[in-house]
Formats: structure tokens, sequence, C-alpha cells
């Protein structure tokens, strides 16, 4: 096999830049073992660089050629052990030493795939597959990472990230708005209207980020803790748009620094008593507040 083009340390500095941003994963990264924060790296800027290619290209032509040959250079990577692309050169070591099979990653990319070809999903069923491909890969190659393949802890990992996905969905509606899509129901749509909608994949996504006080049970402490920050943070992004009435299709609620501190805290206590961390609410502030 050729020599790649580039050594590992570049790969890995490529890697830190992708992530660099990406506030979730620095606060996640730092509250993993040491051990394992090099491999999560890897992992998080594959989901970034495939996330950008899609949302990124500027033309879904484009963005349908440039990840179809992506979805070629992931599964070369794993079939012939072929890689030139530093994000894929990173995840060499990750996927030897852990055995990670190509499936989940290939999945990340047929849902990119499918987000230039699909707009509107009509029914939970629709959007729950899609949601399969979209965010319940990531759960399961971090469960990897901590060697945890219990089939139960699996599920519960598809239901805690289908869930935080659906709260980012519900929060994004505007944004997703400019892009020419919507992840909300159309059949909610018809029955309840867009905030009626809104609330409903909110409700929803309550329910299966609750499947995270079981998951976390099941978890070594230092996973627990990073398991913890994905629960509360996908609660904090539901009260804050119970806050804002639902009404995300006009305004994009966030998550104020001083709640981002106590997921934190609360996280941190998972690790100790899993099961138990909850945030306690201070609603949020109504737009244009100064002291906000």
């Amino acid at each position: 096999m050729a020599q790649p083009a580039v050594s590992i340390e570049a790969a890995d500095a490529y890697c830190r830049r992708l992530v660099r941003h990406y506030e979730n994963f620095t606060v996640a990264s730092r509250l993993s073992p040491r051990s394992l924060r090099r491999d999560l790296s890897r992992v998080y800027a594959f989901c970034r660089f495939t996330d950008d290619l899609g949302d990124e290209s500027g033309d879904r032509a484009v963005a349908m050629r440039r990840l179809r040959r992506w979805r070629d250079e992931t599964r070369e990577s794993f079939d012939h052990d072929e890689r030139t692309h530093p994000v894929l050169l990173a995840l060499t070591d990750t996927v030897r030493r852990f055995r990670l099979e190509a499936q989940p990653f290939v999945d990340l990319i047929d849902a990119n795939l499918q987000d230039q070809r699909v707009d509107t999903y009509e029914d939970w069923a629709s959007l729950r597959g899609y949601c399969t491909l979209s965010a319940a890969p990531v759960g399961r190659i971090v469960l990897r990472l901590f060697d945890i393949r219990d089939p139960a802890a699996l599920a519960l990992s598809d239901d805690v990230c289908i869930g935080l996905q659906l709260a980012n969905f519900a929060q994004d509606v505007s944004v997703d708005r400019r892009l020419g899509r919507t992840y909300l129901l159309q059949r909610d749509i018809r029955e309840l209207g867009i905030d009626g909608a809104t609330r409903a994949m909110s409700e929803r996504a309550r329910t299966l980020l609750d499947s995270g006080f079981a998951l976390e049970s099941l978890a070594p402490p230092r996973l627990r803790v990073q398991l913890a920050l994905y629960r509360l943070g996908g609660t904090a992004i539901l009260d804050a748009i119970a806050d804002a009435g639902y009404r995300t299709a006009a305004h994009r609620p966030v998550v104020d620094r001083a709640a981002r501190v106590r997921i934190i805290g609360a996280a941190l206590s998972a690790g100790v008593h899993p099961g138990e961390a909850r945030v306690v609410r201070v609603p949020a502030r109504p737009a244009g507040d100064p002291h906000a």
C-alpha cells in the first residue's frame, strides 16, 4: 500500500481543527477519559466533515457527488485498508484497536445523502428511519469505544441519540426553513399547526431522552458523565423551546451560559449517583432582555 500523503500527527491536528468550534464536543471531551479523547476527536471529526459536505457544498447536486465520493473512500478505508483523507487516516488506529465496523460511518453519510433528496417527513415512522441513520450510529460508535456491547444499552443509546436530534430539530425550525426543509412531521403540522408540531416533537424528544437514566446506570462512571451531559443538554434545549412558547419558526432559542454550567455540574453528579441527575430549571428571560 502506498504511503499516506500526511503523517498521523498532521491528520490528528486536522481532526482537532474540525471539532474545535464544536462546543458540545469540547465539553464532552474534557469529561472523557484522557485515553479516549483522541479517538473521540477522530469520530467527531468524521461526523463534522460529513455534515459539512452535506450542508456547505452550496448545491445539492454538488453535495451528492461529494458525499458519494466520501462514501466510496470510507468503504475503501475499511474494505481495502486504503485511505488518503486526513480524517480517515487519523481513524485508522481507532478502527483497528476497537474493531469498529464500517456500517455506522456509512449510515452517517447515507443520512446526509438523504438530506439532499428528502425535505419533509410525513409521519414518525419515516422520520425515525432517517434518525436511525443520522443520530443512532454516533452513540453506537461511542459505546464501542467504551467496550459496551450489551443490546439493551445499544437500544437505549439509540433512544437518547434520536431524542437529542429531535430536540435539535425542534430548536432549529427557523434554520431548517432557510435551507428549504423541515423535520417537523407533516401530519402534525396539518393537525396542530407549526407551533403545535414543534411542541409534539419536543414531547417525543423528552420521552426518548428519559432512556438516558437507564443507559447511564449501565455505564462506567466516566462514560456516565458524558451520557448525562448529552441527556441534560437535550433537556435544556427542550426547556428553552418551551420557554419560547414553541415558536421556534420565528426565533431560535438557545441555552445560556448559566444553564450550561448547571448542566456540567449535574453531569458530574451523575457519575456518582447514576439515574438521579437533573438540572433545576431557571426560566429563560424574554428575548431582548438587557440582563440576559
